[in-house]
């Protein structure tokens, strides 16, 4: 008996007319639906509203004033007065706080990449389950096929009187084991189907269909430069292609998201302690006063004139503590995320040599359980027409069809491991799908 990898795997009923959906396409949709990573992405919008605010002039200031008390020039009494100003800030502060914001901004949004690639990894680990449930499936249905015909095999040869009724009454017992394993693994769909679709954000009983996406193991993608294998071939079961050395771990700390996000805050602490010492320069104001003046009893020639005044303030920052202290802030921000980029690559370091080595180990699992799967199908033939020609040996042909059994299982488990793993391996290398 042998489970052909690519076999179209659907889960849930009336399912077999949708179009398959491949796991790169619901990457697309958890990248649309998913509530988390949509609120990951309006903190950056909202970050680049900041940008606008800290870099912009104070508002104007206009004043008006009345006189209820006329004050008496020679010129003639002063009845009302308006006043407008303006405060600059010191050369280059606006710049650097837009710098400050807007490093910021993009920080959060390499935080929004960073956690649309643990989406799509969140995706794989969701939806790798399925395709091994849908497997096993697969392979029980066809053991109790087969056990069906064994028994029927089995009943004839009593009839016969060349086989004992021991040798149905086993098949029987195999059946129903089968037959319990099946229905547990069918109560098991509602739970991982639901998983998968809250992911997704959609309702946990929405019909998901599966096709094979363990074509990873035959592309170009894991397999050495040099090597070729069409998209989609079967691999042979004692030809796994190699795994490469160091797969991808050039990129693993070079433009990881979490990495270049830290690196962004680091540079707008940089730029919010220029802002910071700035700040503690004096500030340039300047203004203009109108003020409307009456005519007087004297015959002047500018009697009447109202009064127009030029003003220019200075603010003296002499309190420094409040500034020193946001120099301070700043510079502790800067070492606050320096480490804490070296915690996170230290992190990425560690996990990707445990996903490198769930990855080998599966790999190389893979390859034993398609190799004894393999042997263990050439052995059942060899014995299975033994019995056919003498009737003895069954409970052999029977440990050797649950051997087998047992080996297409494991293997479909390690597919789904080794699926996984690659999984957690291209999230930490930031890979981009």
């Amino acid at each position: 008996m042998k489970f052909i990898l690519n076999i179209l795997l659907i889960l849930g009923l009336g399912a077999l007319n949708l179009p398959a959906q491949t796991l790169e396409e619901y990457f697309e949709i958890a990248a649309e639906n998913n509530p988390g990573l949509q609120a990951k992405y309006l903190a950056y919008e909202i970050a680049l509203e900041k940008i606008p605010q800290v870099s912009s002039l104070q508002d104007p200031s206009f004043s008006f004033g009345y006189f209820i008390s006329p004050v008496e020039t020679r010129v003639g009494p002063q009845r009302a007065k308006f006043s407008l100003s303006q405060m600059f800030p010191w050369f280059g502060t606006l710049k650097a706080r837009g710098d400050a914001a807007a490093l910021m901004a993009e920080a959060k949004f390499q935080s929004f990449v960073d956690e649309r690639n643990r989406l799509y990894f969140r995706v794989a680990a969701s939806y790798y389950p399925l395709y091994e449930l849908e497997k096993m499936i697969a392979i029980e249905k066809e053991n109790l096929e087969i056990l069906d015909s064994y028994q029927t095999i089995a009943r004839s040869k009593f009839r016969n009187n060349t086989s004992p009724m021991v040798d149905v009454l086993r098949v029987e017992i195999l059946l129903e084991d089968a037959r319990t394993n099946l229905e547990i693994l069918d109560k098991k769909r509602k739970p991982l189907v639901t998983t998968f679709n809250k992911v997704l954000n959609r309702e946990p009983g929405e019909t998901v269909v599966i096709v094979d996406p363990l074509s990873i193991l035959d592309s170009e993608d894991i397999v050495e430069p040099g090597d070729i294998v069409e998209p989609g071939d079967i691999v042979d079961s004692t030809a796994l292609p190699p795994l490469p050395e160091n797969y991808r771990r050039d990129s693993l700390l070079t433009d990881h998201p979490a990495l270049n996000a830290l690196d962004l805050k680091v540079s707008s602490s940089e730029a919010a302690e220029v802002a910071a010492r700035k700040q503690g320069l004096p500030k340039i104001g300047a203004g203009l006063d109108y003020v409307i003046v009456g005519e007087g009893p004297l015959a002047a020639s500018d009697n009447g004139r109202d009064v127009l005044m030029p003003m220019v303030s200075l603010t003296i920052p002499i309190f420094r503590e409040k500034y020193n202290a946001s120099v301070r802030a700043a510079k502790l921000s800067q070492e606050q995320f320096r480490l804490q980029k070296k915690e996170v690559a230290n992190t990425l370091e560690s996990e990707y040599e445990m996903a490198r080595f769930e990855l080998e180990q599966q790999h190389e699992l893979l390859g034993l359980y398609r190799r004894q799967v393999q042997t263990t199908e050439q052995s059942l033939n060899l014995l299975f027409t033994s019995y056919g020609n003498s009737g003895k040996d069954f409970e052999e042909v029977l440990r050797m069809q649950q051997q087998l059994l047992k080996y297409e299982k494991l293997a479909a488990a390690a597919e789904a491991k080794t699926g996984i793993a690659l999984a957690r391996i291209h999230y930490l290398t930031a890979k981009t799908y």
